[in-house]
């Protein structure tokens, strides 16, 4: 694997370079980023550091990852919907209940199995066994837009500009209640419910700043269909932060009503738009997709009733 070189700002001088390393390539931890030093995988203007090292602000440092893993998932023909694909990226319209990865409950039948039949070969390794190619996720229950990548340098180029705010999403969704507003923004830190580790939740006790731009499509008695515009990106951030001003995703059963919505797979939430800056040619890429069949019913449904 060709050597990843990464150059040290003024804001990074005094900073260890085990946290350098952490902070800037996605997926790898500090423990991790450790071994790489100790193991002789980083360099610093040509040199090897100890361990201990702390940056002036002004450096090149070349690191070695170690060659990826044998593939924890298995390659399974599950059909994608390709919305955009070349030797750097492919962007897929993920259907309502695929999960993106394998996990504990989940061990198959993934995006990732998907992409390994799709690919073959072809995705990064940034991300480990069980996550090859994955720069961001969407939930299980939300369908839209997911971008993967096909080699290390892709990945690396996403995943700063998801973490820069510049690789742009855009959802719709139906929430429940009126919004009074024709559009708003939600600036309230999430992190993990105190009370349940698998829920989050808006919260000042080590939350992460999260911030979601919304903006009202169509009115119905009960319902407001929405554009959400993440300028963070928060593990179910648009869910949370919905239900947090009163209004949750339509079928959330989580922080929603606690019943399912017959006919309807999870929530009714989908990404419709991406933007980004594509990793090899520079070009801006623009992507998007129709919604979801069932959302397209929920949207039928209101409607009918409203008597349009």
């Amino acid at each position: 694997m060709e050597p990843i070189s990464l150059t040290a700002a003024s804001e990074d001088a005094g900073k260890r370079l085990d946290s350098f390393l952490a902070a800037r390539l996605p997926d790898v931890t500090r423990s991790a980023a450790v071994r790489f030093i100790e193991t002789g995988r980083v360099a610093v203007d040509g040199r090897v550091p100890a361990k201990s090292f702390r940056l002036a602000g002004s450096e090149t440092v070349s690191v070695s990852l170690p060659d990826p893993e044998p593939a924890g998932a298995l390659p399974q023909d599950i059909p994608l919907d390709v919305i955009y694909e070349d030797e750097d990226v492919i962007v897929v319209n993920k259907p309502a209940g695929l999960v993106v990865h394998p996990a504990p409950g989940h061990p198959d039948g993934t995006l990732v199995n998907a992409l390994l039949h799709h690919c073959g070969d072809s995705l990064s390794g940034v991300g480990g066994a069980l996550r090859p190619g994955i720069v961001h996720r969407i939930d299980r229950d939300t369908s839209g837009l997911i971008i993967a990548a096909k080699n290390d340098a892709a990945h690396l180029a996403l995943s700063a500009q998801l973490q820069g705010h510049t690789l742009a999403r855009t959802y719709e969704a139906v929430v429940v209640g009126n919004l009074r507003e024709d559009c708003g923004t939600v600036d309230a830190p999430i992190g993990r419910r105190h009370t349940d580790r698998k829920k989050m939740a808006v919260t000042d006790r080590g939350g992460k700043n999260a911030v979601t731009h919304w903006e009202a499509l169509e009115h119905f008695p009960g319902y407001t269909h929405v554009r959400c515009k993440l300028e963070t990106g928060r593990t179910h951030q648009i869910r949370v932060h919905m239900a947090y001003i009163g209004h949750p995703i339509y079928g959330d059963t989580v922080y929603g009503a606690g019943k399912p919505v017959p006919g309807l797979t999870g929530q009714c939430l989908h990404a419709v738009g991406l933007r980004f800056t594509h990793p090899r040619t520079g070009e801006a890429i623009q992507l998007s997709c129709p919604l979801d069949a069932e959302f397209e019913a929920v949207l039928r449904r209101l409607r009918e009733k409203q008597g349009k």
